[in-house]
């Protein structure tokens, strides 16, 4: 397993969908991986530190293990089957260590309120070469942390995101 952060997030539009590009965390090998609208909202509302009135679900999932006593100690994203990633959160409490399946969008979405690391199978992560990059491009502006944004404005801001605001990749 090797430790993972959240590099970028993305909308992809060739399949309308939305891309959580994770980096390893002391080297330059990715992992992307397809998510869902309201997992790309609750990552980019972590990430930024925006808060909502209410708890949502993830930050229901963190106020569970925290109010039973656990700790995330790790995610583990642990391989891809026909196209679908799988992964686990590794909680412990008072009874030992549990180990329970999860889809790598949400444990990412927990992993990030409870700051614990991600870990990826090492086979998952695919390098990308040297001076793939373009800094003369600027990325798209993030939210400015304690901005409250509606869904339709944080929408936007995902869509407004391009390819080269997460590294050159094909998507």
């Amino acid at each position: 397993m090797v430790e993972v952060r959240v590099a970028r997030l993305g909308h992809d539009s060739s399949t309308n969908s939305y891309v959580v590009i994770l980096q390893e965390k002391d080297g330059n090998r990715l992992l992307p991986i397809w998510i869902g609208q309201p997992e790309a909202e609750s990552i980019v509302m972590q990430m930024n530190n925006i808060k909502r009135e209410r708890p949502l679900t993830h930050d229901l999932c963190k106020n569970l293990i925290v109010g039973l006593g656990g700790s995330l100690r790790r995610v583990q994203i642990t391989k891809v089957q026909k196209n679908t990633y799988y992964a686990e959160l590794h909680v412990a409490s008072a009874n030992g260590l549990v180990q329970i399946d999860a889809r790598p969008s949400d444990s990412i979405a927990i992993a990030l309120r409870l700051s614990a690391p991600i870990f990826a199978q090492e086979s998952l992560l695919t390098a990308i070469e040297e001076g793939d990059g373009d800094e003369e491009e600027s990325p798209a502006p993030r939210p400015s942390a304690g901005d409250e944004l509606n869904a339709e404005q944080l929408k936007e801001h995902l869509e407004k995101l391009r390819p080269e605001d997460f590294g050159k990749f094909n998507l």
